[in-house]
């Protein structure tokens, strides 16, 4: 991986430096004032709360922190110049506060993605993923903003459904029948299911900022902020319920607490900056967390053994089913309710052709990247080697692996430990 990891990553961002030489410059618009808390707290969110979510496979910390913030630095400056290109229209692409936010936006589809490929890629498939994702995410973006008019404030759709099934699609093509009993090092501890609780609270914290940021008014904002806030609280509590009702023992699930209580942040996004009500933000958020444990504790399970699709993080739990949710809130709202900004009015219609033209570019886009990532010269780890750190990085002594191991390893997976 020396020279090959090197090269490309050289190579791109030394194109990337030439790209924003010819074309980027300031934007003239000073938002930076009221928009720049919201980045800094969308920005954490990206680094930080992605990053640390990630960290709870035993032996897999540096990667998930470190491969997180790669991706991340490398999609942002890729996205800045994707999304400039498409919605300047032959003009330079002026860099403010907000386009700053689109860039980190366009870095989260390919960080989700990450997450069911997690410990089974290397670093190089890696930097050819996030090119690629973040250049199907801005046309499909696009498509949905711009040409079919559809409304998605907080991109339940764009980001989260898309980052999810691009990536089980990648996961699918990619899939390794030497890790259908389980490796062994795909586990958690008691100390990394700490760490992972960090990125959940972040994430937890800041994602009334995520689902307001790129709000068209004040007065929009507010409302997004109020309905994710209330949506996130809603599906938390129904989250320690049910974690508690479908273990035989009554006990909480780690795994769930870490991903399901976020959950209703994804599913309240698109319609976040409607006049839903709080009511109807919490009643989305309790679906959310309703779909997420369940879909951990029997989904998970059924798509790895029958479907072959090796979800390391459970994203279509998280991101996946509750981006569809959010999709298909927005429709019924927009049928019930005449929403409209600045000047265009949003349908059903449109808000159902976005959610099904962004399921399939996602799909299609995510089968095409597994097939490019399969190529062998990209050096993709040996199954023994996954979940390993140490197979691409510097670790401690005493955190090395003396002996490589059977790949048999029958005991229960982090999943299964939630049935």
């Amino acid at each position: 991986m020396r020279f090959k990891f090197s090269i490309l990553a050289l190579l791109l961002e030394v194109s990337i430096i030439v790209l924003f030489g010819i074309f980027v410059e300031y934007s003239d618009h000073n938002a930076s004032e009221t928009l720049y808390p919201v980045f800094q707290d969308v920005h954490v969110m990206i680094f930080v709360g992605f990053g640390f979510l990630m960290t709870f496979l035993k032996k897999y910390g540096f990667s998930s922190v470190g491969i997180n913030m790669l991706i991340a630095a490398l999609g942002l400056q890729w996205g800045t110049l994707i999304q400039g290109f498409l919605h300047t229209k032959g003009e330079k692409i002026s860099v403010d506060i907000k386009s700053m936010i689109n860039a980190d936006f366009s870095t989260a589809a390919a960080l989700i993605s990450f997450g069911a490929v997690l410990g089974k890629t290397s670093p190089l498939q890696m930097l050819i993923l996030t090119v690629v994702e973040v250049t199907i995410f801005a046309g499909n973006e696009y498509l949905v903003t711009e040409i079919l008019q559809a409304t998605d404030v907080g991109a339940s759709m764009t980001i989260h459904a898309f980052g999810a099934y691009f990536g089980l699609a990648v996961t699918l093509v990619l899939y390794r029948p030497g890790l259908k009993n389980k490796h062994e090092n795909e586990e958690s501890t008691y100390h990394s299911d700490i760490f992972a609780m960090i990125g959940t609270l972040f994430l937890w914290l800041f994602w009334p900022s995520f689902n307001s940021a790129i709000a068209s008014e004040t007065i929009y904002q507010l409302k997004a902020i109020v309905n994710t806030y209330y949506s996130l609280a809603a599906c938390t509590v129904v989250t320690f319920a049910l974690s508690s009702l479908v273990d035989q023992r009554g006990k909480f699930s780690m795994v769930l607490i870490q991903n399901a209580t976020l959950a209703g942040g994804v599913a309240v996004g698109t319609c976040a900056d409607m006049s839903i009500h709080p009511f109807v933000a919490m009643c989305i958020g309790s679906m959310a967390g309703m779909i997420s444990v369940l879909g951990f504790h029997f989904l998970t399970p059924f798509l790895a053994s029958k479907l072959n699709i090796q979800d390391t993080c459970g994203v279509h739990n998280l991101h996946g089913l509750p981006g569809i949710l959010g999709g298909i809130a927005g429709i019924i709202v927009t049928a019930i309710k005449d929403e409209a900004r600045e000047g265009v009015h949003f349908t059903p219609g449109m808000q159902a052709a976005a959610l099904g033209t962004t399921l399939g570019i996602a799909l299609v886009g995510g089968a095409l990247t597994g097939g490019i990532l399969k190529l062998p010269f990209l050096g993709q780890a040996s199954d023994q080697n996954c979940f390993d750190d140490s197979v691409y990085w510097e670790v401690p002594e005493e955190e090395k692996l003396y002996e490589i191991h059977a790949n048999n390893y029958d005991g229960p997976s982090r999943f299964e430990a939630t049935m």
